[in-house]
């Protein structure tokens, strides 16, 4: 006997499946993860801290 197929199911399925091919596809283009974007920012704002509080003044 055949296996019985859901149609709106399976249509379903490879949109999603071409959904993420394509936004795998767009992550290897434009970048970095949000994540990573926010990492760097956190070291740069930690190193302009570091440096601010180093500084001499002027007298």
């Amino acid at each position: 006997m055949a296996k019985l197929v859901n149609l709106r199911q399976a249509r379903k399925d490879r949109a999603r499946s071409e959904k993420r091919a394509k936004g795998d596809e767009n992550a290897a283009k434009f970048g970095r993860t949000k994540a990573e974007r926010d990492l760097e920012a956190a070291r740069a704002d930690k190193a302009r801290a570091h440096l601010d509080a180093h500084k001499r003044d002027p007298e």
